[in-house]
């Protein structure tokens, strides 16, 4: 594939031009999807395709762009492939397709499902082809070949796919193992000599053809490798290297890599991989030594040789402990020794000296290196490494090869624990600018990296963690490079006259240093060769905006700030060409990481947090004390010693802070660091699906051990109707025959099915599968809690469906819940309702709740609140809760404030009913005194009273007797009255009852709240409602990830999980939440794990392109379990949209119905006024010739669609839509800043219309909704990041009543991903049509034909036109009918806020708005432009709602300026 330069970014075909292209014309005639009349299928097209659009153009990745945007694969080449018509060029075209859909990261395989009799035979094409000589195919063509199969590999759940791939890395191929290590690996595991024999005879009965496609497919990986080291060694040690040879290798190597990190791959190549000493002849290869086009080849080298050296049992695939590594490299060893003293006397002090003296290199080295190649080769075969050398002749291996095989092999390796201890945690410059490690934000998917993957499956979970740790170290390195160079272009560094460094500029975020000194170097703990703690002090001059200084006075313990050298070559003056590289440019040389541990006060002592205000200090300087990185220093002092080096630490001249919430970097890794030191306990039932082995089904509750088989539905249903329909197919048999009892709350018993392992008798399943369908329904009734009105319990209200209600159930019993909720169909709800039926269920167990975002954590809280759950037992972690609904603080200070207060008013009402019973002394005064007061006082008095009231055996109780001799009748005087009915003796007793609960229940609270008074600090008493209170603890991920060590230290416990928006959390911190606790006896007492999320919908962001696509680091857990087969429930019924909204996004989920209620309320039926059509596609032309324009990488903007859709907004606000009913999204960053600049310009302070409630993007308005969204899509050169279907998804489904898009029709309606939505839009006219004189509300049924008069809007300049001359209608009304409330547009030369569209004459129009936006758009939009425009979706880290605010501000002291200059000018 053709290499683009990391640097640049690639720029897609336009329409004009895919329209002119030879491609487009040839589509048009044989395979374009809207051509009805299409020419029979011609083997010659896709020949002449082949050679003149992919080969003669190397591989141009537009060509290959182009092809498979036309659906070439799809309608052309795999409809009409057959043995018949297979061809290099057609295999080649096949295998760029699929190559290109996964640089796109768009469904690859899913074409050849629709004829997959012919991919057994194309398949075989393939692993001939990349066998073949360069004479038929060149290197360039097999490193397509090779990406292809790397694929192939990487696509195991697809069964077609792994039907094939399975031959090849099957047992039969040990067949390439050298005899010796053939028998050596048989005899090691026994159980594999009886398969080997097995495999053997049913061999011998093959056919000479299918004898002759096995023995192809079980040698075709060693022959891959043999074909691998001949290319490899033709390299020269020097002058050029082509190119295409480098990318085979690097392509090759990758395989390597994949293969060796997949269990079902690695389990028997591995053991081929190492017969073949693929990694020795690598690292002796000449490409290693070429420092610039062997630099990524030498990385990916070190990667293969890990995942070679791995810590696991290939057969078992158990991990290997540290002693179990230990035990296998001193058999290694003592086997070499035992074959040296046997047999070759030179060896003799090798052989009898103890392993820790030979087992380094460079002992090794010294022993074997004086032998002679025969002798290393006569070695290397007594260890079944080499055959044997046959007697007199010379070995063919080189003798350099001969010592560093038997070397490598045998020396000491560091465990993989230990490097991870001794790395650093802070990315320096060497790793921030290596573009194979980070790439640019220009990464275009095509060359191979130096990055771990994250796939399907993991070989442990050290394996597991250790990718996510990388990436997520690499993830952070791409932001901080972002910071750094932004800072350090804003101080404008310059070489000063007399050297040293000039500072022309200034930075927000960024100061220079003016002393920097190290105060202490601790002494490293036993065992470790680094400092324990390095500690330095920082001194900065703040002559600043006080507002900025008060930012850098603000960083608090633990913050993260990094440590620049500089040392410009540039001369004062010189301006940055962003173009060029930024290193050689800034003159950067050091970069270091520190953390924060306070400001030093004028004592030089570090001034404490907590909540004595801080000390005011005098003066700008400012000096910090910071913790450096051990590991590093270490590092860096070793370097500067060894090699005479500076010292760096001597050199820092800027310290740079970071934004806090994007600055948790560091607390994450030091996480999953502590992690991978402790011995990790995940659940068994949990540990091998987390891997992505065994059955996806087996933690699915029907498969659990420990199944419940009777639940407590608790409020769950409305009626016994409810839950009849709740079970479709099952018999329901109630424990009480009369319908009046048949009422919620139920108790449901469920036939329990036998667990696996047990057989079951022949004939009896017809009846098992009758019982299992068979429930038991028990009424039963909530014992009453007292007289007042709060003591009734809140009660759901929802009417759940048949899914639901099977989310429910599966949510209550032990294992792993998988809920899919397309959009509307009540996550939340279900998710709430889990929450309370556990916490009704197994009171005695605690729930964690984590979501993604504070947004959606508080939205669930508000949920909770309303049902019936003592809120004592509830508690938020981190610092989202502010944004809470409620005047009620869930915080852990805010629930520490609950709970005293709630003492103190129990101990009232405690004195209350002391009063009332007459009992002299203080005993309200304490909970202690309370409990005292409960054991002897009131429950004498009620068990008195029981004895005088209860019936006697055989007679009824006296209904009067209830009421007379109750003792507590004073104390319920403020109870609405009267308490008892005096109907019937068993009411009026369970309403005595339910009198002394409420008592009762006053002394449990006060009983649990006892050790608040025995608690005297705030931070004590928050601890222990932590770990002992609270029963519902709520947290992010983020602060999950950050705050583990905290939460394992104090002994937080939990029993059940919930993670709400699961798909858009990443991996690893999905993954950490179920490591918040201590095992118990080895074993973690998780027992439950709910995850609700909608894999459909957008995944967490990731900044870095490469990351996103290479190493599919956005793929979130659930994603993941979904691809595996995990077991899920689907929510199959929406209530969000209309019907025919929900059509355009419905086609994606399994079975998306509706609600009866959007088919039956009101708000549904009616039409949106004004408008012929509920949704519409606006097909928008270029306005003055310019379409989407890109003003700064990725930041795209279409002026006419912003214009148009703004246009859209003030005319639905002059029929009388209110403004918060109405969203714009966009799905740009750079566009979302356009759109709001129009609102300003046009209608912002305008009270007639006003602002939209949001304008923003689709990425960041995903989990919201609103009535009517307007939606500007922005591309006309090509469809962009829109062709991932779950942002079309998330665009297509925030609409409840009317959706309203605009876009360039001709150029999204012809991309394949995107047609089932984009059929049922282009099926409408493409013209806005509108109905002016119809005002909200209208009585129009929606899909009626309007009674009023339509007009149908052609573009941009007449909508705008007409809104304008509808405004001045409105505006003349209004002064003939009342006092006037607006004035008329004003003329330019007034310096006053623009009320409305600034047109004098209405004949100007066309031309007059657009140019003059056109002219003043750049400068606001300029001054509005994010830090790093880097990204298509939203990335920076204001949310929208700070960002109005601040565009608002800026236009009022804007404003408030010119009013100022007026006034002085008069």
């Amino acid at each position: 594939m053709e290499a683009v330069p990391q640097g640049k970014k690639m720029v897609a075909p336009t329409v004009s031009q895919i329209n002119a292209e030879y491609v487009t014309q040839l589509s048009n005639r044989y395979w374009a999807p809207h051509v009805k009349k299409k020419m029979t299928f011609d083997s010659k097209v896709i020949e002449d395709v082949y050679q003149k659009e992919i080969l003669r153009t190397k591989f141009s990745i537009r060509k290959i762009m182009l092809l498979e945007f036309s659906q070439y694969l799809e309608n052309y080449l795999w409809p009409n492939y057959s043995s018949a018509v297979s061809s290099n060029a057609y295999l080649m075209s096949i295998c760029c397709m699929i190559n290109e859909k996964f640089r796109e990261n768009v469904p690859a395989w899913e074409t050849f499902t629709q004829k997959p009799e012919h991919f057994p035979y194309f398949f075989k094409c393939i692993l001939n082809a990349s066998l073949a000589k360069e004479s038929n195919l060149t290197l360039r063509e097999q490193t397509v070949l090779l990406v292809f199969l790397d694929h192939c590999f990487n696509s195991l759940e697809v069964d077609l796919i792994r039907e094939q791939v399975q031959r090849l890395i099957s047992l039969p191929m040990w067949i390439c193992l050298v005899s010796s290590r053939l028998e050596h690996e048989l005899k090691k595991t026994p159980k594999l000599r009886k398969f080997w024999n097995m495999i053997k005879k049913k061999e011998e009965k093959m056919d000479e053809k299918n004898k002759e496609q096995a023995d192809q497919e079980k040698q075709f990986l060693s022959c891959l490798i043999s074909k691998f080291l001949q290319v490899l060694k033709c390299i020269p040690p020097a002058g050029s290297v082509s190119m295409d040879v480098v990318h085979y290798c690097e392509r090759f190597v990758e395989l390597m890599i994949d293969l060796e990190a997949l269990l079902p791959t690695r389990r028997w190549f591995s053991t081929v991989l190492d017969d073949s000493h693929l990694v020795t002849h690598c690292y002796l290869s000449n490409l290693v030594e070429k420092e610039k086009e062997g630099r990524l080849f030498s990385q990916l080298l070190d990667m293969l040789k890990f995942y070679t050296g791995f810590e696991i049992n290939d057969q078992t695939g158990n991990a290997l402990t540290e002693n179990e590594m230990t035990t296998i490299h001193y058999d290694r060893i003592t086997s070499l020794q035992r074959a040296a003293f046997a047999h070759f006397p030179e060896l003799h002090d090798f052989a009898l000296s103890n392993v820790a003296a030979v087992d380094t290199r460079d002992s090794l080295v010294k022993h074997f290196g004086s032998l002679s190649p025969n002798t290393l080769h006569k070695v290397a075969s007594y260890l079944c490494l080499l055959p044997t050398l046959p007697e007199g002749e010379n070995t063919c291996y080189e003798k350099e090869f001969l010592l560093e095989m038997l070397v490598s092999r045998h020396e000491r390796r560091t465990s993989q624990i230990q490097q991870l201890n001794e790395m650093p945690l802070y990315p320096t410059e060497k790793i921030i600018w290596d573009e194979n490690i980070v790439p640019t934000e220009y990464y275009s998917g095509e060359g191979c990296l130096a990055l771990p993957k994250l796939n399907l499956q993991f070989l442990t979970l050290h394996d597991y963690l250790l990718r996510n740790f990388n990436l997520f170290r690499l993830e952070s390195t791409y932001e901080i490079r972002q910071d750094v160079e932004d800072v350090i272009s804003r101080l404008k560094p310059w070489q000063g006259e007399y050297g040293g460094v000039v500072f022309g500029g200034w930075a927000r975020m960024a100061q220079p240093v003016v002393t920097f000194t190290i105060v202490e170097v601790a002494k490293p703990n036993i065992g470790e060769n680094w400092p324990a703690r390095v500690r330095a002090d920082v001194t900065i001059n703040l002559n600043v905006r006080y507002q900025i200084k008060g930012e850098w006075e603000a960083l608090r313990k633990h913050d993260v700030c990094f440590l620049i050298t500089v040392r410009p070559v540039l001369p004062y003056g010189t301006k940055f060409d962003r173009k060029q590289p930024f290193v050689e440019q800034s003159g950067l040389m050091f970069v270091r990481g520190c953390e924060i541990q306070g400001m030093l006060d004028e004592k030089g002592r570090v001034i404490e947090e907590g909540p004595e205000p801080k000390p005011k200090l005098k003066g700008d300087s400012r000096t910090y004390r910071v913790w450096l990185d051990p590991n590093q220093y270490q590092q860096d002092m070793s370097f500067s010693i060894q090699n005479g080096a500076e010292d760096v630490y001597e050199t820092f001249n800027i310290i740079m802070r970071r934004k806090p919430k994007e600055n948790n970097f560091k607390a994450v890794l030091e996480t999953i660091r502590n992690l991978m030191n402790t011995e990790c306990v995940v659940p068994d039932w949990l540990h091998d699906i987390i891997l992505g082995y065994g059955d996806p089904g087996s933690a699915h509750y029907s498969k659990m051990p420990n199944q419940i088989a009777t639940l407590d539905f608790n409020d769950t249903f409305l009626s016994i109707d409810h839950l009849k329909a709740s079970f479709p197919g099952c018999t329901i048999k109630s424990t009480v025959e009369s319908s009046t009892l048949q009422k919620p709350p139920f108790r449901i018993t469920f036939s329990v099915q036998g667990c696996k392992g047990k057989k079951r008798k022949g004939g009896s399943d017809g009846e098992e599968a009758e019982e299992s369908q068979t429930l038991t329904v028990e009424p039963h009734v909530i014992a009453n809690r007292g007289p007042y009105p709060y003591n009734q319990p809140k009660r759901n209200t929802i009417q759940f469906t048949p899914t639901q209600i099977e989310a429910i159930r599966a949510g209550m019993q032990p294992g792993l819940t998988m809920v899919v909720g397309p959009p509307g169909t009540g996550k939340t709800d279900v998710a709430v309702q889990i929450i309370s039926n556990l916490y009704h269920n197994f009171p005695e167990q605690r729930t964690l709740i984590v979501t993604h975002s504070n947004q959606a954590l508080n939205q669930l809280f508000e949920k909770i609140m309303a049902l019936d759950i003592d809120e004592r037992h509830l508690l938020r972690l981190g610092h989202g809760e502010e944004a809470l609904e409620t005047e009620k603080d869930f915080s852990r200070y805010g629930r520490v404030n609950y709970v005293l207060a709630r003492r103190l008013e129990l101990l009232r009402e405690v004195g209350r009913l002391q009063e009332s019973l007459g009992v002299p002394g203080d005993v309200s005064y304490t909970c202690e005194t309370a409990g005292h007061f409960y054991l002897y006082q009131v429950m004498s008095r009620w068990e008195e009273y029981l004895s005088k009231v209860k019936a006697k055996s055989g007679k009824s109780g006296d209904v009067t007797t209830v009421s007379e001799h109750f003792p507590f009748h004073k104390c319920f005087a403020n109870a609405p009255q009267p308490i008892f009915k005096g109907q019937s003796y068993e009411e009026d007793m369970e309403i005595a009852e339910g009198c002394f609960r409420h008592i009762n229940k006053i002394f449990t609270q006060l009983e649990e709240f006892r050790a608040f008074e025995l608690l005297r600090s705030g931070l004590d008493r928050s601890k222990y409602l932590l770990v002992k209170e609270a029963k519902i603890i709520a947290m992010t991920c983020t602060h999950a990830a950050l705050k583990r060590h905290d939460l394992v230290e104090l002994g937080f416990k939990y029993d059940n999980i919930l993670m709400e928006e699961a798909a858009q959390i990443l991996e690893i911190e999905t993954f950490i939440p179920l490591l918040l606790q201590n095992p118990e006896d080895g074993f973690s007492r998780l027992k439950r794990w709910i995850m609700i999320g909608d894999h459909h919908q957008l995944p967490p962001v990731i900044k870095n392109m490469a990351f996103q696509k290479y190493s599919n680091m956005e793929q979130s857990l659930f994603t993941r379990f979904v691809r595996l087969g995990v077991p899920t429930v689907d929510l199959d019924a929406q209530g969000r949209a209309r019907a025919s909204l929900s059509n355009l996004y419905k086609w994606r989920y399994k079975k998306l119905g509706n609600l009866p209620h959007v088919q039956n309320l009101p708000e549904f039926c009616a039409a949106n006024a004004g408008l012929v059509y509920d949704f519409q596609l606006i097909n928008v032309e270029d306005f003055n010739g310019v379409g989407e324009s890109e003003p700064n990488p990725y930041f795209y903007q279409n002026l006419a669609e912003a214009e148009y859709a703004v246009a859209l907004f003030m005319y639905m606000r002059l029929l009388g839509y209110p403004a918060e009913r109405i969203s714009i999204l966009t799905t740009y960053n750079g566009q979302k800043h356009l759109i709001r600049d129009a609102i300003n310009q046009r209608c912002g302070s305008n009270p007639l219309i006003g602002r939209p409630s949001k304008v923003t993007t689709v990425d960041r308005f995903q989990g919201q909704q609103n009535d009517y969204i307007i939606l500007s899509l922005v591309r006309t050169k090509a469809v962009g990041h829109l062709r991932d279907v779950r942002r079309l998804v998330v665009a297509m489904s925030r609409a409840r009543l009317g959706l309203y898009i605009f876009a360039r029709a001709s150029l999204f309606r012809n991309c394949f991903e995107l047609t089932p939505a984009f059929n049922q839009l282009t099926a409408r006219p493409l013209q806005l049509h509108i109905v002016p004189s119809e005002y909200l509300p209208t009585d129009r049924r929606n899909g009626h034909i309007p009674t009023h008069l339509m007009r149908v809007i052609k573009d941009m300049p007449e909508m705008a036109n007409f809104v304008y001359n509808m405004y001045m209608h409105i505006i003349q009304r209004m002064h003939q009918y009342r006092q006037p409330v607006l004035l008329p547009p004003v003329p330019k030369s007034i310096k006053e806020p623009d009320p409305a569209p600034v047109i004098e004459n209405v004949e100007e129009v066309e031309e007059s708005v657009p140019e003059s936006k056109g002219e003043e758009t750049p400068v606001e939009e300029h001054r509005q432009m994010p830090e790093h425009p880097g990204r298509d979706s939203d990335s920076e880290g204001n949310d929208d709602e700070e960002e109005e605010k601040q565009e608002e501000k800026d236009k009022e002291e804007k404003d408030k300026e010119e009013k100022d200059k007026e006034e002085k000018e008069s």
